[in-house]
């Protein structure tokens, strides 16, 4: 177990002709809010149109004072300051603050040739090798020279890497693994597979994830 945590860093390929794919593998996004997400919504100077509101499958939430927003895949300050240009109709200069009382929490998908593919909680930084060896490690059937991964650049589509994940503990640049972010979907493959575009449509994914057990759609 010792020899799986150690070798969880390395060294990451991408297929040809990614332009700066390395730096977008290590960037941090800022949370995008979510159907189910609940969030309360208070006017400094107008408190009678303070509420707490879901967002609703379509991405919406009803407010009272502008009626129904699409805030899904905006930041807490991006669906803020739309907020305040509707209500600005109404109000003079509205001061809002908007509080995230319930969000989905960040999750990592791996499926393939691993011992026990599943949805796994993001909690702490977490990098490509060490989400395998969370879901028990490579079988022996895996191609660990081709684990792809899958990470959305929006609702309708991904961008797709591939990762060179064998014998990585050799490199010295331990920075090159991947760093998971939240919604990240792991496949590793047996055999070479099909080629994959370098953005493909989201909903062309379930054919790779969909059989793997508490995946969250």
């Amino acid at each position: 177990m010792k020899q799986f945590v150690a070798a969880a860093a390395g060294m990451l390929f991408l297929f040809p002709g990614f332009v700066r794919a390395e730096d977008q593998l290590h960037q941090r996004p800022v949370y995008t809010l979510h159907p189910g997400d609940v969030m309360t919504l208070n006017y400094r100077f107008t408190p009678e149109f303070d509420q707490t509101a879901t967002v609703q499958p379509d991405g919406e939430v009803n407010l009272i004072i502008v009626g129904a927003v699409k805030v899904a895949g905006l930041s807490v300050d991006q669906a803020r300051q739309r907020i305040v240009d509707l209500a600005s109709a109404r109000l003079n200069h509205p001061e809002l603050t908007i509080t995230l009382d319930e969000f989905v929490k960040p999750y990592f998908v791996v499926a393939g040739e691993v011992d026990h593919p599943g949805t796994f909680d993001l909690r702490e930084n977490t990098t490509a090798l060490q989400a395998v060896m969370l879901a028990g490690g490579f079988k022996d059937s895996a191609q660990d020279t081709q684990v792809i991964l899958f990470r959305r650049i929006n609702a309708d589509e991904a961008e797709v890497h591939k990762l060179n994940l064998h014998k990585i503990t050799k490199h010295p640049d331990l920075e090159r693994d991947a760093e998971l972010e939240p919604g990240d979907m792991l496949l590793v493959t047996r055999n070479k597979m099909e080629h994959f575009s370098r953005i493909m449509k989201a909903s062309n994914l379930g054919v790779y994830f969909n059989p793997v057990q508490g995946l969250p759609y």
